[in-house]
């Protein structure tokens, strides 16, 4: 009888402190938590109790450990401009580092292509690095292991294999001669292949039981982080070669949308455009468009007239470096088009490359804010204003990119679409990674086609 009544006082407690959970917002029962322990028990594959809270509660600590950078400005300029309203004093602090940051980019197109590959680099890892951040509060929350090491390791991995790729399609025929590294070119895929499958198994190696999910989610971001980042580096590199003006007419672009979208914001911005970036207004998105196109048409005029931004960037063997010299393309050359107005007839002389500068230019000012959106999801996922707080008034690195990656496959994939030619440089190096008797059957056709053509 004694066993009876406690055994109900025991369920009364129980069933009271039920009700008192579920009116709290938290329901946990003793059942509940024998059928969750049971469960645990039986599969590798139950997250802890730890992580069975809602992810919420983690991303808020995640955003308290993040760096903030929009507000952080230097000590000097902060007391030189105390005295303004803060919409004012943001848009001067964003205006000297929007001006500080074109003044570098024109500095490092000074520098030719070499900076800007290296620049290229530069950044590529610093936005890795603060994306990867984000997954390393994770990994610091619940002490995964090997993380961080994994992700940077991935990294090398990609540009290892990318970087590669590029010194091969350009540089190959130069490469092909040094026997040192001609081991390097023939088999780079496969050695590519191989320090990713050590990653991998190093992967499956550092898994922890009860934290699979939290781990193959730090995996996935790592290889989706790779994906935004590395591979769009890589054609913007591609790009690059094409000659400089594929490279920089569509950056400066993006930069124009972005300054003058916010200028025509900040003045005549009184209607919402999206609710990811509750800032944006559509008044900045079209003022910032036709600004854009407008600003594509004449910059790309002034760029066309110099062999520095039109040549592609190729590797001359009798200098023994890469040149910029070259005849003028089609495309560089201007050309007579009629246009018939209310009647009225009249010829311009036109560079064709400016109607494409006008594709890219509707792209970068329609779809290219896409990129931005984009990114400001992500961050309020995680509650988080910024990337990073490298630029003051802008954030990290990777909030100024957000858009120029987007931007980057875009051209690459107009390029090779409608522009790109066959390249001499990437068919020998073909050939000469064929065997001798196959060299000498393409030159004995090739001695032949020519002979007729000739004759």
């Amino acid at each position: 009888m004694t066993e009876v009544r406690r055994r109900r006082i025991e369920d009364e407690a129980a069933l009271h402190a039920g009700e008192a959970a579920l009116s709290g917002g938290e329901v946990s029962t003793g059942a509940g938590e024998k059928r969750n322990s049971s469960a645990a028990d039986s599969s590798d594959h139950v997250d802890s109790e730890e992580e069975k809270i809602p992810e919420e509660k983690f991303v808020e600590e995640l955003a308290k450990n993040l760096p903030q950078g929009t507000d952080k400005t230097p000590e000097l300029l902060d007391s030189a401009l105390k005295d303004l309203p803060d919409r004012w004093k943001n848009w001067v602090i964003r205006g000297i580092f929007t001006w500080i940051m074109i003044c570098g980019f024109a500095l490092i197109i000074y520098g030719g292509p070499l900076a800007l590959m290296v620049t290229t680099l530069l950044v590529q890892v610093k936005c890795f690095q603060e994306i990867i951040s984000i997954g390393y509060q994770v990994y610091r929350i619940h002490g995964l292991p090997w993380f961080r090491s994994l992700s940077w390791y991935f990294l090398l991995t990609s540009n290892y294999f990318f970087y590669g790729e590029n010194l091969v399609d350009y540089f190959g025929v130069v490469i092909n001669r040094l026997e040192y590294l001609k081991f390097l070119v023939t088999y780079h895929r496969f050695l590519s292949f191989a320090l990713y499958i050590i990653g991998f198994v190093w992967f499956v190696l550092s898994l922890v039981k009860k934290y699979y999910i939290k781990q193959f989610s730090l995996f996935a971001w790592t290889h989706v982080s790779l994906l935004i980042v590395v591979t769009q580096s890589y054609l913007i590199i591609q790009n690059i070669f094409e000659g400089l003006i594929w490279f920089i007419v569509p950056v400066s672009m993006i930069v124009c949308n972005d300054v003058m979208a916010y200028v025509f914001g900040f003045f005549f911005g009184r209607t919402p455009l999206i609710k990811l970036s509750p800032k944006k207004t559509w008044e900045g998105f079209i003022g910032g468009g036709f600004a854009t196109v407008l600003f594509g048409i004449l910059f790309s005029y002034v760029l066309c007239n110099y062999q520095y931004f039109i040549c592609p960037i190729q590797y001359s063997e009798e200098l023994a470096r890469m040149t910029m010299s070259c005849v003028p393309s089609y495309l560089f050359t201007p050309q007579e088009y009629s246009l018939k107005l209310f009647g009225l007839g009249k010829t311009l002389n036109i560079y064709p490359f400016i109607w494409h500068s006008i594709s890219l230019s509707l792209f970068s000012s329609i779809i290219g804010p896409f990129g931005g959106f984009f990114a400001s999801g992500f961050k309020r996922a995680f509650k988080i204003k910024d990337f990073g707080d490298m630029i003051p008034g802008h954030g990290g690195i990777m909030d100024r990119f957000d858009c120029q990656f987007l931007m980057a496959t875009f051209v690459n994939v107009y390029i090779s679409s409608f522009i790109r030619t066959p390249s001499p440089a990437k068919l020998l190096t073909q050939i000469y990674n064929l065997k001798p008797e196959q060299q000498y059957q393409i030159y004995q056709s090739l001695k032949d086609s020519l002979s007729e053509v000739l004759t």
